[in-house]
């Protein structure tokens, strides 16, 4: 969950009130919040020391769907209407003398559809901001960018000093050789061109340039003037910067998306506007689309919607009239009312500040956190149910401890892997058909998800050769495949794994797992070219360049009457071996290639195992049966 940094002196100033850490506590765990630090003591510590110190903070997390309280405004605001201490504020747009006619306006060129059509804008008139509340306005921008923007990439804002600039504005899209001005904290213009290669170095701005840097036109935003305000989604333009002596304010918001254009854009208007003049109220903007129609933003209209007390009572069991749950539902910043014609109904209408209400159930949550959720009822449950573990979670926790009982030991390696880890390293290629990629990795160890269970493994025994041998480590866990047939366009499989690491390479002690865990599943060991047999497994010798040449084989399972698997993984190792039936090869086997050892650093042979569990789905009754 995003967590939000506030001056602990200035939230209770905003409160009416000081609190002590456990009353604070309890407020916000009561609303749905969570202190995640409290930094007094390291300032009173710092200060004592006769250190440089900030003025204490309270990091508060917040629900990720709670735009609203990314800013000490928006928190401030929520409480004070949750402890009764204010009113729901009435957001109100506001037009100039002359009304629609002579609002500002801003017209969208065609072109701007080819990198970022969306735009919407708003105006805070006669505002006055202190230094804390100019660095909350900021932190704000930052947080939005961050969390519904997606990083800038779906929306990017850009505040500017209105009275610096001449409308009306005109937001194009030109190829960047076109594009030239002062960018923000600089002295001189650059090209577009030029700026690509300045912010590289700027760790802050250097993650955006790619949502614009290949494109042939980049967004721009003029003025009457051609004063450059700013080029969404990298920078401002110097030229119109924010200041503490800022009177009047002019919000741009571009994105990709309209609905969350739409929420960005009132999160920030309305909660600011309590810093203007006239407090809450917001001057609209006139959009004048591609194609000759109008828009007027923002829209801060509230959304009308119905709840029903018997709903309401039936979540939370409870016993509520419509006006008593109507109360609680004011309590949370709604304006509501009970319908005239069913005591059942109440109308409530849903401020411009809470888009996380998508549902009745949305405001059945409202009303019981307004409520208490630690004052509702104890109800034991109308229905009653017995779990059950799936049938392949069970075979999994059965085979983990029989191999335990073995004498193996069990490591939970991570599920992403880097890519040379996952094929290079094994010695296999990649055909970008089989492996799920992370589009945008946090680091070079995190690139893939893992296809194999065997370099997890391998990690496991570098980082502790320093144990006595032998190691012998084993993992039941879940690998992952492309699949296009699938929606999700992906699917696991469970796999089981062993390395086997000794002096002696050790190929009959891996050969002896498998065979344990086969004869646990009840499956017979039967001869490859033994064509009476109805079910069974063997293994057959198989080139694999992960293996030691003729020390590798294949592992080929017989499911009787039951269809042949597409274990993916496998396939390769069994282009060799001839097929009896629907024989199935579902793993592999065998003594690691030296190069194999040498990429992971391991000193000494290994054998390794690793085969799907998937196969044996069919026989877990008579497993569990067995088992109980």
């Amino acid at each position: 969950m995003p967590t939000i940094a506030v001056d602990k002196a200035d939230l209770w100033e905003r409160l009416g009130q000081e609190y002590t850490d456990e009353e604070f506590d309890k407020l916000c765990f009561e609303y749905g919040l969570e202190i995640d630090e409290d930094t007094t003591e390291e300032v009173e510590e710092a200060i004592k020391k006769g250190l440089p110190a900030e003025r204490p903070q309270l990091k508060i997390e917040v629900p990720a769907n709670r735009y609203d309280l990314l800013c000490i405004e928006g928190i401030t605001r929520v409480l004070n209407i949750y402890l009764g201490k204010q009113p729901a504020p009435q957001y109100r747009l506001i037009y100039p003398s002359g009304g629609e006619s002579n609002l500002i306006t801003m017209k969208i060129h065609p072109e701007t559809a080819r990198i970022r059509p969306l735009f919407a804008a708003a105006v805070l008139r006669n505002i006055k901001f202190t230094p804390r509340s100019y660095a909350s306005f900021i932190d704000l921008q930052d947080k939005l960018h961050q969390n519904i923007g997606r990083r800038r990439q779906l929306v990017s804002i850009g505040t500017h000093d209105l009275d610096t600039l001449v409308p009306p504005f005109r937001y194009e899209a030109r190829p960047p050789k076109d594009i030239r001005f002062v960018p923000l904290n600089k002295e001189k213009a650059y090209t577009a061109e030029e700026l690509m290669t300045v912010y590289e170095s700027e760790k802050h701005l250097a993650r955006y340039l790619p949502i614009i840097r290949d494109s042939p036109v980049y967004p721009i935003i003029y003025d009457m003037e051609d004063h450059v305000l700013s080029m969404p989604p990298i920078i401002n333009s110097e030229h119109s910067k924010i200041t503490l002596n800022t009177r009047n304010v002019f919000i741009d918001v571009t994105a990709t998306d309209q609905t969350k254009l739409d929420i960005v854009l009132n999160v920030v208007a309305t909660m600011f506007s309590e810093y203007c003049e006239e407090p809450f109220t917001i001057e609209p903007v006139k959009i004048i689309l591609p194609d000759g129609k109008v828009r007027i933003t923002p829209d801060i209209s509230e959304r009308q919607t119905v709840a029903h007390a018997s709903y309401i009572n039936s979540c939370t069991k409870l016993d509520l009239s419509a006006e008593e749950a109507s109360a609680l539902l004011q309590k949370m910043g709604h304006r509501t009312s009970v319908s005239p014609t069913d005591p059942d109904e109440i109308f409530v209408n849903i401020p411009a500040t809470r888009p996380d209400i998508l549902h009745e159930c949305d405001l059945m949550e409202d009303a019981a956190v307004a409520y208490g959720f630690n004052n509702l009822p104890d109800v034991f449950p109308a229905t009653s149910t017995v779990a059950q573990p799936l049938a392949i979670g069970k075979l999994s926790d059965i085979l983990r401890r029989e191999w335990a009982l073995a004498g193996w030991v069990e490591v939970l390696p991570l599920i992403l892997c880097s890519h040379e880890e996952n094929f290079e390293w094994l010695n296999r290629e990649d055909d970008n058909n089989t492996a799920i990629k992370i589009a945008n990795p946090k680091s070079l160890e995190f690139q893939v998800v893992r296809t194999t269970l065997l370099a997890g493994l391998l990690k496991s025994i570098r980082e502790n050769r320093s144990h006595a041998l032998p190691i012998r480590i084993f993992e039941t866990s879940d690998v992952a495949f492309k699949d296009v047939t699938r929606e999700r366009q992906a699917r696991n499989e469970r796999h089981a794994g062993a390395v086997w690491c000794n002096k002696t390479a050790g190929f009959e002690v891996v050969h002896g797992l498998l065979d344990r865990a086969m004869k646990m599943l009840d499956i017979p060991r039967i001869s490859s070219n033994d064509n009476t047999a109805e079910t069974g497994y063997y293994i057959k010798e198989s080139s694999d360049p992960m293996f030691f040449p003729g020390r590798a084989a294949t592992i080929i399972y017989r499911p009787g009457s039951g269809r042949q698997g597409n274990f993916s993984p496998f396939k390769l190792a069994m282009q060799d071996t001839a097929n009896v039936g629907n024989d199935t090869p579902i793993g592999v086997l065998g003594i690691l290639h030296p190069t194999v050892l040498e990429q992971f650093e391991i000193g000494f042979p290994c054998s390794a195992l690793e085969f799907t569990l998937e196969p044996f789905r069919k026989q877990m009754h008579k497993v569990w049966t067995n088992d109980e």
